[in-house]
């Protein structure tokens, strides 16, 4: 009878074992969410006024949108991962049907000849922002049923690229030549780390390069814009002003900036300086020493990301494995997009900077994929602090010969075929605490 009480006691400390957050992951979130509330203040009255609206509107609005969005993503972080991996399809259907959405009248809006709105009366949606995140969940499900497959098939490996230039083709209709590149980009991404071979990757990669080139060469306005940005100086008052006027006010920040509300190119002479161009802003303002705190940001955000991803393919959670890669992949291409084109290294794209940049949209998908990245390293924890508990003898057994629940690490059978590429078994290490682990590997190897 003593020996039946240990062991339930036993399987209720197992039991009970919850998971917990990414502490890193949310002060870098906060950091960022706060930076951005500062800024938007700062760089958005200017132009409130000469709307005559309040200066305050454009900062109550982003703060609003960020209450919303931290709502969604406190929403997000109470949903386990399989619910959310079970309804991948249908976020994937539901992705066609947004960019459609916009083309229809009456529910889509165009601004500035671009349908990539739609209208719900107080405010619009921009679609896209929405997609992003719903492509990584549906491309992290995907990755997990054919991991096995998509290193040596073509077959498995053209499916999520044909998806993605599908929903590209949309994009490119509206038309949103940023955001385009920005899937593309995730998606090559994602698949890589699934698996695909580089060599495989690569015909695709061209045909898509191609057929990008094609439709730059059909917009003239798009010619101008990579034109412009290897010269603004040429065109300062057309094409290449809005360059111009970013260059400028990063020059002005010199070191240590003009001081918080000191810009001067924010009054109408930066065009989106709360938005697509506030990261010039916070130069002017914040100098060289801010910038670098904005990039280091970005760069602990990212690498958080990817460290949870890893460690959930050691941890046998995949499906969290690849949705924190995509995450991470989402944001730090997006900043780097942004701040490049700020700085006249990457031509105009009309990308704001993740968490920094007014926008509604932008504020409350990127704030959901905050919350979804929270629940990964959740469950990550959990599973972590469980193997730890079998590791110390605390957790129940499953037979009279005392085998554990634990998840087989034993090597795949000698000639197996089974790539998948990060939660494939290269060799079983012992890690620190005597915790066994998975070596994860990129990219499919022979």
């Amino acid at each position: 009878m003593g020996f039946l009480g240990d062991r339930a006691t036993q399987a209720l400390r197992f039991d009970e074992l919850e998971g917990r957050f990414d502490a890193w992951l949310l002060c870098i979130t906060l950091a960022l969410t706060g930076l951005g509330v500062v800024m938007v203040a700062s760089s958005s009255m200017p132009y409130a006024m000469s709307n005559g609206a309040s200066p305050f509107y454009y900062l109550i609005r982003h703060v609003v949108f960020l209450a919303m969005g931290i709502a969604i993503g406190l929403v997000l972080m109470r949903i386990e991962l399989k619910r959310i991996e079970q309804h991948s399809q249908l976020l994937l259907l539901l992705c066609f049907i947004l960019l459609a959405a916009v083309f229809v009248p009456g529910i889509g809006k165009t601004v500035n000849g671009a349908r990539r709105w739609l209208n719900f009366g107080v405010s619009n949606f921009q679609v896209v922002e929405a997609v992003k995140l719903m492509l990584i969940i549906w491309l992290s499900s995907y990755l997990v049923r054919y991991r096995d497959a998509i290193g040596d098939s073509w077959k498995a490996l053209l499916k999520p690229l044909m998806v993605a230039g599908a929903l590209v083709g949309l994009l490119l209709i509206q038309p949103d030549f940023g955001s385009a590149l920005l899937l593309l980009a995730i998606t090559g991404g994602m698949v890589w780390l699934g698996g695909a071979r580089i060599r495989n990757l690569a015909i695709p990669a061209l045909a898509g390069l191609a057929v990008m080139s094609f439709v730059v060469m059909l917009e003239p306005y798009r010619v101008r814009r990579l034109t412009s940005f290897s010269n603004p100086w040429a065109d300062a008052l057309d094409s290449g002003y809005q360059l111009v006027q970013a260059l400028i006010a990063i020059g002005r920040g010199d070191m240590t900036g003009v001081g918080l509300g000191g810009s001067i190119l924010k009054l109408d002479y930066l065009p989106e300086a709360h938005t697509d161009f506030i990261f010039a802003v916070t130069a002017e303002e914040l100098g060289f020493i801010g910038v670098c705190f904005v990039i280091s940001l970005f760069a602990l955000f990212t690498w958080r990301a990817l460290r949870i991803g890893m460690r959930c393919m050691e941890m046998r959670l995949p499906f969290g494995g690849y949705c924190a890669f995509g995450i991470g992949l989402w944001v730090s291409l997006q900043a780097f997009v942004s701040m490049g084109v700020n700085m006249g290294i990457l031509p105009t794209k009309g990308l704001t900077l993740p968490l920094i940049s007014s926008g509604g949209s932008s504020v409350l998908m990127t704030c959901a994929a905050v919350g979804l990245l929270l629940r990964v390293s959740c469950e990550l924890d959990r599973a972590e602090r469980r193997h730890a508990a079998r590791v110390r003898g605390d957790a129940p057994r499953n037979d009279a010969l005392g085998e554990s629940d634990e998840p087989n690490m034993s090597l795949p059978p000698v000639g197996s075929n089974r790539q998948a590429p990060l939660t494939a078994v290269m060799s079983v290490s012992r890690g620190s605490g005597g915790r066994s682990r998975i070596e994860p590997r990129f990219g499919a190897q022979r």
